[in-house]
This record gives structure tokens, sequence and C-alpha cells, in this order.
């Protein structure tokens, strides 16, 4: 029976067999001797976006006294549900992410604290998660964003929209303006300033085809 830990782009949390590219965090949020979720669902404004091998540590999920392992099909994902580049196991991404995060007054980039303060207003709507009205066509939106239409999270790949699923991505369809942006727009601000996020293979193969077949 696989644990309640995959992440969805609306950051439920779910049951399924599939682990994805990336580990994530949100604090202990489990109980270790039923490896079982809590009702809360964070413990922390630090929510993390890990990589799955670090350092040859091996890791008890869902285990005594540590943070509750979450799993994302891939790093737009859990971008979209509002975790961020961690500073210890992926420096190089959490210092690209944090060039391209919206400055407030301050001259130098914002701090670990103040991403995640913006980030945690951006994210969560009381309990549920926040989405955003767009404020400029879902076409325009930078590759790896994310929003929501026809009833699913939708990847931004060049312009089209790829439904998303816990296995990965369908085939493209034309972006809706009418759609809800379920990325943070801080963070949405950070691709438009070139974060690259790590998108599943599903997703380049899908876009692929369909440029093929339109050439």
């Amino acid at each position: 029976m696989p644990l309640q830990n995959r992440v969805t782009p609306l950051g439920d949390i779910v049951a399924a067999p599939e682990r994805g590219l990336f580990i994530g965090n949100r604090g202990i949020i489990h109980d270790a001797e039923t490896r079982t979720l809590l009702k809360r669902r964070r413990t922390s404004r630090a929510w993390l976006i890990c990589v799955l091998h670090w350092r040859n540590v091996r890791r008890s999920v869902m285990g005594i006294g540590s943070w509750t392992e979450l799993f994302f099909l891939d790093e737009a994902t859990a971008l979209a549900a509002g975790h961020r580049p961690c500073f210890l196991c992926r420096r190089r991404a959490a210092l690209a992410f944090q060039r391209g995060f919206p400055r407030r007054e301050e001259p130098m980039p914002p701090k670990a604290p103040e991403i995640d303060r913006v980030l945690h207003a951006e994210r969560l709507d009381g309990r549920g998660k926040r989405l955003h009205t767009l404020t400029s066509p879902a076409a325009a939106l930078p590759d790896g964003a994310m929003i929501f239409q026809d009833g699913a999270p939708h990847l931004i790949l060049e312009g089209l929209a790829l439904t998303w699923s816990l296995r990965g991505y369908g085939a493209p369809v034309m972006p809706l303006d009418g759609a809800w942006l379920i990325t943070p727009p801080s963070t949405v601000a950070a691709l438009r300033a070139g974060y690259r996020p790590q998108i599943h293979a599903s997703a380049i193969a899908e876009s692929s085809a369909k440029l093929t077949v339109q050439a």
C-alpha cells in the first residue's frame, strides 16, 4: 500500500506508487508509528525541493524524529505547490532561484526567510491552495508555470498547456486565458527572470510530438 506522500501542483498530498524526480520537506507532519499523515500539512514556512540522493544519506521514509518525505513528479510540480529549491542539497539551483525572485526594497536578492514569507502568502488561501488571476495571456507564461483549466492542472511549455497527472503529462492543448494561475506569482517572476526548473521527460516528449505534427 503506497504511503500518502505524493504532492500535486495544488499542494494536496495523496497516495501513489510513483515517487517522481524530487523529494520535499514541510517539516514533520506524520505519525512515525503508523506512517500516516497528521491533520496538519506543514510545520514550517520553508517548503523545500530537495534531491532524491545526497551524500550517501539513506532515509527511512516517515521515520521517527525526522521531517516527512514528500515526492514530486518534477520541479515544476513542486514550484506550483509553493515549494522552493533547498539551499543545502541544491545550492546552485537555490541561488539561481534567489537571483530571479522579486526584490522588495532591498538592493540585494531576498534571503531564504523572506522568500519563504512571500511564498507562504502566495501559496495558501486559508488551509487550501491559493489560485491567482492571470495578468497576461496564459500562453505568454514562462515555461514551467502551471495553470488550472478544464478542472485540471496544466503545465505551460512553449506556449502550450499539457495536462498534469501523477504519472506524467498529456498531449498539449491551447491554454485558456480564463484559466487560473497555480504557480505563485513570485515564482513565475523567477521563471521569467531565467530560472529553469527540471521538467518530467513526458512533457518534452509530448511537446516535441506536437511540434512534429504541426511541421
